[in-house]
């Protein structure tokens, strides 16, 4: 076997993973840096007097496509009407 042919191939392949690594964990710093920011938002919403309940349920919903949301909503208002909460 040629072992040094073998180390060179191990040292390529770990410098890659290496990479791979890095970025994984910059990305997720990323993620945490974005995702405290999006804390701060919602605090200063909050401070202003907005229900932030609301607010995230309002970016969730304009994420979805809006026949479902329609369709969601008919059959929440079916349920209410039959169970007398309308």
């Amino acid at each position: 076997m040629d072992q040094p042919q073998s180390d060179a191939n191990y040292g390529i392949a770990a410098g890659e993973l290496r990479q791979f690594i890095e970025r994984i964990e910059r990305l997720e710093q990323e993620k945490k840096d974005i995702a405290d920011q999006q804390k701060e938002v919602m605090a200063e919403a909050k401070a202003r007097g907005y229900d932030t309940k609301v607010m995230r349920k309002i970016v969730a919903l304009r994420k979805r496509d809006k026949d479902d949301i329609a369709e969601e909503e008919a059959v929440l208002e079916m349920y209410k009407a039959a169970l007398g909460m309308a």
